[in-house]
């Protein structure tokens, strides 16, 4: 789609500027010469007469020149001065006063003049220029853009717009949304049969995922005129504002219907009322004013509303009733097939290698969004550049998701030789309690080089494909492994650092959703304690439970990490060579790929120590 741009006030203040910069020239070369009053030059004869018949009424002698005017003093004279001893007597005779004349307007009249007359035709050719532009875009402001308008970006169909075909990894979202470019583009077949069409669908998913594309390549599938706004936009200081910008979209999208209206981040405008009676917000009267146009419109004209959100659980429920957002689509995160597809759209926009293969790249970027992918290749770019090549290759993939996860190379920050070793040992201690288990992710990666996240290591698992369900075993494996790099600094150098901070936040937070939301505990049994508000947003957990039960299950929680640190601490013990082998090999190559771990792990001993047994939590 290609974007109607909605007249700025760029081009207006340009043209102002523009407007007294011209009058400033005026005023210093053409309005002086006008505006100046007439000066005669007269004889000195001529001079002298009028002094006998007492007719001068100011004089001005300068130099060789005498400036006079009469008594009524509307004429000015000029003529030269010669030698008259008697002249200044006669003059004083003659009544005539002795000062300077001046030749310029009045200060009324300059202004007047030079100022106000020809400000007018710009002001008055500025004012009907912004009204044409407004009323070719569709708006009704005023000028200077301080009165109404909805200030909604239009697109118009454009060959070169967006289709469904630019848009990957969201098929399912795809295939509910070409109902609706159906219906635009055949509305005869739905009024046969009696159907109607949803008057509003609400696009629901994380940040990133695409919601705004996908609308766009509606728009662009259905070739019709798009209406995009953000619901920050309707947000106004003067109460009234925001319901007039509703009742203004609106309007304009029943004038070009059939089109698409747009509204991004609804839950600005859409939130959960108070239910306070008597108040007087002005979101409300703008989602009251959203209702009420969602109503009165008819959907059969072709007008489809289509809305954004990653916080779907804070909306009114008046939204979300059937003959408004009758439809939820959900544009969520990318499966593994969805990020390949993802990748290779974007990486149509750059050069690329011949070899380069995007399915470890995508394994390896598990969860990513797809705004998170583009930035992947738009990183992997990047640094070929900085490389100084004219292609990107598998190996800028591989690095620019590691910058996407843990951040750049940290290249300033060195570490003293004990701190490298401690460093390596938890890393080590990580990858190790990781591969002697069973139900645990390979290891790709395990680096020592500080990264601009504030990570000083880390150890990358990725799995083969994609997990949508979680045994007990495999969030206990998790739990252990997090808790290996700690375990390992311990064994080896009798005390523990801060190193393990992140460690234990993660392993805390997975034991307690075992207890308090999947109803892993034998104690507990099936029943949850934990709600989750903002799903897309990271996820806000809230107990609700007695204090008494919030303490016992504290007491769970501290029991089943501890029982895993115990777990990933025998196991290390059982393998001490290994672990000593490799932290001595990552301390000296600072990073180790998956295929040379295992390689190390294999040549240490063919015959891997089993496993411990998964205590009862």
């Amino acid at each position: 789609m290609q974007e109607v741009k909605k007249p700025s006030k760029r081009p207006l203040i340009c043209y102002y500027l523009a407007a007294l910069l011209i009058l400033m020239l005026l005023n210093m070369t053409f309005f002086p010469a006008v505006l100046e009053k007439p000066v005669q030059d007269v004889t000195y004869d001529q001079f002298m007469s009028m002094t006998y018949d007492k007719n001068v009424g100011q004089v001005e002698i300068e130099g060789d020149e005498i400036t006079f005017t009469d008594k009524a003093a509307e004429n000015i004279y000029r003529t030269t001065v010669t030698d008259d001893p008697g002249r200044t007597d006669r003059l004083f005779e003659s009544g005539a006063q002795f000062q300077e004349i001046d030749t310029q307007p009045g200060l009324l009249t300059s202004i007047l003049v030079g100022w106000v007359l020809p400000l007018l035709p710009f002001l008055l050719i500025g004012y009907f220029l912004n009204r044409r532009m407004k009323k070719a875009m569709g708006g009704d402001g005023m000028m200077f853009g301080m009165g109404g308008g909805s200030g909604a970006k239009v697109y118009v169909p454009s060959s070169t717009g967006i289709r469904f075909a630019d848009v990957a990894g969201e098929d399912e979202a795809k295939e509910l949304l070409s109902e609706i470019v159906d219906f635009l583009h055949d509305p005869e077949k739905y009024r046969q049969i009696g159907a109607k069409l949803p008057k509003g669908a609400l696009l629901v998913g994380p940040p990133g995922t695409g919601k705004t594309l996908l609308a766009k390549a509606v728009a662009g599938e259905a070739n019709v005129p798009f209406f995009s706004i953000s619901g920050s936009e309707f947000v106004e200081m003067f109460v009234g504002r925001g319901a007039a910008k509703v009742r203004d979209l609106f309007k304009q999208a029943n004038e070009k219907a059939p089109c698409i209206v747009f509204i991004d981040e609804i839950d600005t405008i859409g939130k959960k009322r108070d239910g306070q009676i008597g108040g007087n917000d002005e979101r409300e009267q703008t989602l009251n004013q959203l209702l009420t146009e969602m109503d009165g419109f008819d959907g059969s004209k072709g007008v489809v509303v289509l809305a954004a959100t990653n916080r779907p659980d804070s909306l009114d429920p008046a939204l979300l009733r059937p003959g408004r957002f009758d439809r939820r689509i959900p544009v969520e995160l990318p499966d593994l097939q969805g990020r390949i597809e993802i990748l290779k759209v974007h990486a149509k926009k750059i050069r690329l290698a011949e070899d380069v293969n995007f399915e470890p790249i995508a394994k390896t970027a598990a969860g990513a969004s797809g705004a998170e992918l583009a930035n992947i290749v738009n990183e992997a770019a990047l640094r070929a550049v900085r490389s100084g090549r004219q292609f990107a290759t598998q190996e800028d993939l591989q690095e620019s998701v590691e910058v996407v996860i843990a951040g750049y190379q940290k290249k300033s920050r060195v570490l003293s030789d004990q701190e490298k070793k401690i460093v390596a040992y938890h890393e080590t201690g990580h990858a190790l309690v990781a591969a002697l288990q069973s139900h645990s992710a390979p290891v790709q990666k395990i680096t020592i080089i500080p990264r601009t996240s504030g990570a000083l290591g880390y150890t990358l698992q990725v799995d083969e494909g994609d997990h949508f369900l979680m045994s007990r075993e495999e969030l206990l494996n998790k739990i252990a492994t997090y808790t290996g790099g700690r375990a390992a600094e311990e064994l080896v150098f009798h005390s523990v650092t801060t190193g393990a901070s992140n460690d234990i936040e993660q392993a805390t937070k997975l034991a307690r959703a075992m207890i308090s939301r999947f109803g892993m505990s034998e104690e507990f049994g099936f029943v949850a304690f934990e709600t989750v508000s903002n799903q897309y947003l990271g996820g806000d957990a809230s107990l609700a439970c007695s204090p008494e039960t919030q303490a016992r299950m504290d007491q769970k929680v501290t029991e089943l990490v501890s029982q895993q640190y115990r777990r990933a601490a025998e196991l290390l013990r059982a393998n001490e060579g290994k672990l000593h082998q490799l932290a001595g090999y990552l301390y000296e190559h600072e990073t180790i790929t998956g295929e040379e771990f295992m390689e190390l792990l294999s040549q240490s001993s063919p015959e891997l120590d089993p496993p411990a047994e998964q205590p009862e939590t």
